[in-house]
């Protein structure tokens, strides 16, 4: 069994007196697939911030063997420009990560989430599911090995949930890319699930 490709053991999270995560420990091994759920509160955005570096423990260990340049994330807020439009964002991104042929992977993932045709508008013209969908293309574009996402689905229409659906198969299908995906809705990854981790839970 090769070893996990993230551990975490009695991790703990406070923001001042109030303790957001306590004693969460779980391992997710390359190419698993791990659905964390809870309520509201239960701390399923911070466990996901710790994972990609953007907030640190308070206690307890976190191990992550993967480069952060080789993550991917969509959070709450989509981390794109919008002045720019979505050739322009993608471009950016790709530079920033020197991308190979970024060109041909750009065009690729605005044709697979549905973006081509609007690839020259400003994100300031996009709907919210759009730009959640632009997003997606951000966090994929340099083929990360760790996947990090937060409620993905949440600001997706039927078409698009459909089309992150099927991209979430394709990776897990890859089994050269790691899913860690806080969720309300865990059904939609079932077929996909190799671990469950729930929070806010006695």
């Amino acid at each position: 069994m090769s070893a996990p490709l993230i551990r975490a053991d009695a991790l703990e999270k406070r923001y001042g007196t109030r303790a957001v995560l306590r004693d969460v420990s779980f391992g997710v091994e390359p190419g698993g697939v791990l659905v964390v759920t809870g309520p509201n509160g239960s701390g399923k955005t911070t466990l996901l911030r710790l994972l990609v570096g953007l907030a640190a423990p308070s206690r307890g260990s976190l191990e992550i063997a993967v480069d952060r340049r080789r993550i991917g994330f969509v959070g709450h807020e989509s981390l794109v420009y919008r002045d720019l439009t979505a050739l322009e964002n993608l471009d950016l991104y790709g530079r920033l990560y020197r991308v190979g042929e970024r060109r041909e992977r750009i065009g690729m993932l605005l044709e697979r989430f549905g973006l081509w045709e609007a690839r020259r508008l400003r994100v300031s013209a996009y709907s919210r599911g759009m730009t959640q969908r632009l997003a997606l293309c951000r966090a994929l574009l340099h083929q990360p090995e760790l996947v990090v996402l937060d409620e993905p689905h949440s600001a997706l229409d039927t078409e698009g949930a459909a089309l992150l659906d099927e991209e979430l198969t394709t990776l897990a299908a890859a089994g050269d890319h790691t899913l860690v995906v806080a969720t309300h809705e865990p059904g939609r990854l079932a077929a996909l699930t190799t671990g469950r981790l729930a929070l806010g839970v006695a």
